[in-house]
Order: structure tokens, then sequence, then C-alpha cells
């Protein structure tokens, strides 16, 4: 059956398919616009863990969203599909997050880990297993942008997409970062780890390529993540929860603030949200909630404005989803907010249903 027959078939208005695709949709990767990898790993978590399970457990509670977009027309038309698990990168993050918590736990005690040859042996062994990650992530996205895919990244914790992010610098040249979070993840080698969660943007901000980080919803940040964002000079614009809703308290409205953020951004972005970027009343079990936040719809809204406004969302990734056993809510919320998202990134690309 081709997809225009799939298309004439399908009734957007019935139950979930649990035996279908994401979101109940009857397409093939191949027939799928908008591809979605997912990356079970979450070696260097500092927190609470569990994110490892996100794209599984996103998955699932994908057969529970409803089809109708306010923004796009048929947007299921375009079709969304998850990628197959690569089962070895949830195997090598079970095996280094075990070595990674002995190292934390002894860092936490106060114990010189330089002077213990099986933490050197783990932290050695950690950091290949990163930069494996790395890789393998790169060149399974750049498989599915040479077939002029629109990628979308599901982790997994924050250290995740930086792969992605080398594989579109290759592809696109120049783009901007639009980093939704609670944490600025400008730390350098968070615990010891190059890679860390926490560390994500100071080494998107090694590609070249990215020629502008703009944070919002910062509101967990140390001093160190203070002077990296100064001594960027421009590079790097935060909008501090605190300074935002401070605005909004004295009359600003979100339209002004949003207007704000849009101004800063160049043509191209990657939209990187960790989950955290939200009030953690919506998501209670990610690794490391923050208090404050914003609503669901503010991000949407946006995200909204970003695209209006003309400029292209050249890919996506959502993190830190961690699921709890028997709630779930994390998963409820992340599956609604990605669906909006990805039609979102689709009509920044031009797509139409």
């Amino acid at each position: 059956m081709t997809k225009e027959q799939k298309i004439k078939s399908f009734d957007p208005n019935s139950i979930g398919d649990t035996t279908a695709g994401m979101f109940g949709l009857p397409f093939t990767i191949e027939e799928c616009e908008t591809v979605l990898i997912p990356v079970p790993w979450e070696v260097t978590v500092s927190y609470g863990g569990g994110t490892v399970n996100g794209p599984k457990a996103i998955h699932e509670a994908s057969y529970q969203v409803d089809l109708y977009d306010p923004n796009l027309k048929d947007a299921w038309k375009l079709g969304i599909g998850m990628d197959k698990e690569n089962k070895t990168i949830r195997s090598k993050s079970t095996t280094l997050r075990k070595k990674a918590e002995a190292i934390i736990d002894a860092m936490a005690s106060g114990k010189d880990i330089s002077k213990n040859k099986t933490h050197q042996k783990s932290a050695k062994e950690i950091q290949e297993g990163c930069l494996w990650l790395n890789k393998t992530v790169k060149e399974r996205v750049t498989h599915f942008l040479n077939q002029k895919k629109i990628v979308g990244l599901i982790g997994g914790d924050h250290s995740t997409p930086l792969g992605m992010m080398q594989a579109l610098a290759d592809k696109f040249g120049k783009f901007g970062v639009l980093q939704l979070d609670a944490h600025a993840d400008l730390r350098i080698a968070y615990e010891g780890f190059e890679f860390s969660h926490a560390s994500i943007m100071y080494n998107a901000l090694k590609i070249k390529e990215v020629n502008k980080l703009i944070q919002v919803g910062i509101r967990d940040f140390c001093q160190e993540e203070l002077d990296v964002i100064k001594n960027e000079k421009g590079r790097v614009v935060t909008f501090f929860d605190r300074d935002m809703k401070h605005a909004m308290y004295r009359g600003d409205s979100w339209d002004r603030v949003c207007n704000r953020i849009v101004k800063e951004l160049p043509d191209r972005i990657y939209l990187s949200f960790d989950i955290d970027a939200l009030d953690p009343k919506l998501c209670p079990n990610t690794g490391t909630p923050v208090a404050g936040g914003m609503e669901a719809e503010q991000v949407l809204f946006l995200i909204e404005k970003v695209v209006k406004s003309g400029k292209q969302i050249i890919a996506f990734d959502i993190n830190e989803v961690a699921p709890a056993r028997g709630n779930d809510w994390n998963e409820n919320v992340a599956a609604r907010l990605l669906y909006r998202i990805a039609n979102l990134v689709a009509l920044s690309n031009g797509k139409k249903a």
C-alpha cells in the first residue's frame, strides 16, 4: 500500500493503534517526513536517573495523543516515525553508568579519585564511551539528513545531542542553538566528565559553526557558567527565568519577551529542549527538577513565534524525560509537546500536509 493509499484509509479521529508507528500513524520510516532518533543514554547524570527509558516511554505515550494541530492542517499526513533503538547504546549506558556512579560517590565523599587506579580506568572508559556515542549519533543523524528527513533526537540525558549538532554543522554550516532549559549546561567537564549532561552547551560552543547560543528559562547555574556567558562576548545570550518573570510581574508580556528572544536568533536554528525547562509540576520525575519554569503553552507560543518570523528550525531534540513507575505523566506531557513541536519544525521547513 502506498503512502497516499494509507492516508485515504486512515482515520485520524479513531483510537491510537498501538500496533502501528509513532502516534498510531500507519507510515513506515521511509514514508515519514520527520524521523525521531531514540538515544537511551544517561551515563553522567548527577542527580535523578531514569532518562534512559525516556524514548521508549514517550513512544508508548504517543498513542494517546490526538492528531489535530491548530498550526498545520492535517499535520499527521506528513508522518512522524521513530527509528529503531540502538541496543548497544542502552547496553553501554548501563555498564558505564555504574562506573560513573562509583566515581561520583567517591568525589561526593571527598576522596581523591586521581589516586585510585580503578576510578581512573573507569573515567577513561567513560570518555571513550561518550566519544563513541557522539560518533554513533552523528552517523545516524547524517544518514537521515541525506534522505532529506527532518530529524529529531529523543534522549536520554542532555549530553546526547552533541553528535547531532556536529552532523548539522557539516550539513548546514553556521547555525544558532535555541536552548530551553532550567540549567545553563555550561559546566566545564562537570564531575570530571568532559561530556557530562551539564556540559552539553559548553561542548556545543566548541563547534565553530555554532555562531550563537540563546538560552531561555535558565534558573539554576553557577559562577563558572556565568563567566562563560560573559567571556563569549555576545555569542551566548541568556534569558534567565527570574528576569523574564520579574519583567512580566511589572507589566511586561510573554509576547514581548518572545519578540526579544526571536530578535536574537540567527536565520538557522537548532532547537534543544530539556524538559526541565517546564514548571516541574509538568515533569516532576525529570533528572534535576528546579522550581519555576514555563508552562507547556508558553513553550509552544515561543516556537510558534520563531516559525512565524521566517527562521528555519533545522532539527530539534527533547531530553531528560524520566518515566515514573505507576505514573505516566512525564511522558504524557512530553509526547504531546513532541507532536506539536515536530509539526512546527516541519512548518518552518516549508512542509505542508
